[in-house]
Order: C-alpha cells, then structure tokens, then sequence
C-alpha cells in the first residue's frame, strides 16, 4: 500500500519526510488552503525530492490554463483535483497524458454512481470527507461505505486519518485501496509535520 503526505511546504521537513520515502508528496496550490505552496515550489524544495518520489499538484476548481502553466513550471507527475471539475476538464488533462486523481467526498447521502462519468479519465480517484469548504476537514467518514464503490479505478483513502488507524487501514483489505493519503492528523502546525509519527504510521502500514 502507498503512502501519500499532502500539505508540504517547509524544505527542513520535506528533507526529513523525504528519508521516509512516501509514494507522492501533495503541494497545495488552493490560495485559501492553510497549506498553500504559493504558485512555485521553490528550486530548493524542488531539489530535495528523487525521482521515485512522486510530485502531486493539488488544485480547486482551477482555470484550465493555469493549471497547465502550473503543472509544467511546477514539474509535477501528477494533478489532484479537489473541486466540482467535470469529466470533461479531467478528459482534456488525460489527452495530454497527465495524470489525474479526482477527489470525491463523501457524505452520508454520496451516491457512488456519482464517480462512474469519470473513471474513463482518471488514473485514480480519492475518496474524502465531505465538509463545507473544499479541502480536508480532519475528520473521518464512515469507512464502511466503502462497500458500496462496485467500480475497478483504484484509489486513494483520506479524511481524517491517525497515526493510531495503521491497524484498521490494514485490516480493509481492499485490492482497490491503492495509497493512504495522510495530512493534518499528522502535523504539529499547518504544513508542517511531525516526522516521528509518519515513521512509525509508514513502518507499520509497509509492515
């Protein structure tokens, strides 16, 4: 299973999480998130992180240009779309061999069908918590709606997620589930994270 850490920012802590060797390191280009990276990562952090690691480019609702000036400056492998982005933005991302994660969040009342228009154009989906503003809410949802994603894309699990859920994560035994993704449950401040937790979440999830 796959490790992704999402809101990086400071070159210090991304130096010490690259030692940890996540799958993907998650930048913010949202301006109202907490975590954002600015509109460039800084040629120090861009040197700080191999190749194996790979580069995700999170975005709401971004202009389709801009993101592309934004992917490309920026180095990215991969694109997060965490807004109400329809088929067809993901659709004209897949024609240029980009790839996409799209975000869903769910609620109580999600309907899973919802995700079906999009797995032509997706690599892969994320499934989140649904909350008021876009982003991460630092809750769960119930993982047990799970069972009701009938689709083969592969995803990504988040929302809410503790150093103390390696245990539960392992146990759902999903072939879909294809990477954690891990933010705010790990940080000691927004953006910044608290490496000795992650090792211990990593070790025990690679275990």
């Amino acid at each position: 299973m796959k490790i992704k850490v999402c809101g990086m920012r400071n070159p210090s802590n991304i130096e010490d999480l690259v030692k940890l060797s996540p799958d993907y390191i998650g930048f913010i280009f949202y301006p109202k998130s907490k975590r954002f990276i600015g509109n460039q990562i800084s040629d120090d952090i861009q040197a700080l992180i191999p190749v194996y690691i790979q580069k995700v480019g999170v975005f709401v609702d971004e202009p389709f240009e801009s993101l592309l000036e934004k992917f490309r400056n920026n180095k990215l492998d991969m694109i997060q779309l965490h807004g109400s982005e329809l088929p067809g933005y993901c659709e004209r991302l897949k024609k240029l061999d980009i790839r996409v994660i799209k975000v869903f969040n769910i609620s109580p009342d999600f309907d899973f069908e919802t995700v079906k228009p999009y797995q032509y154009f997706c690599d892969y989906f994320l499934f989140d918590t649904a909350g008021d503003l876009p982003g991460g809410t630092g809750a769960k949802f119930n993982w047990e709606r799970l069972d009701q994603y009938t689709g083969e894309k592969p995803y990504f699990l988040s929302g809410g997620i503790q150093p103390s859920d390696a245990g539960r994560i392992k146990s759902l035994a999903d072939k879909k589930l294809h990477a954690i993704d891990v933010n705010s449950g790990f940080e000691i401040e927004p953006g910044l994270k608290d490496i000795p937790k992650l090792k211990e979440f990593i070790e025990k999830i690679r275990q």
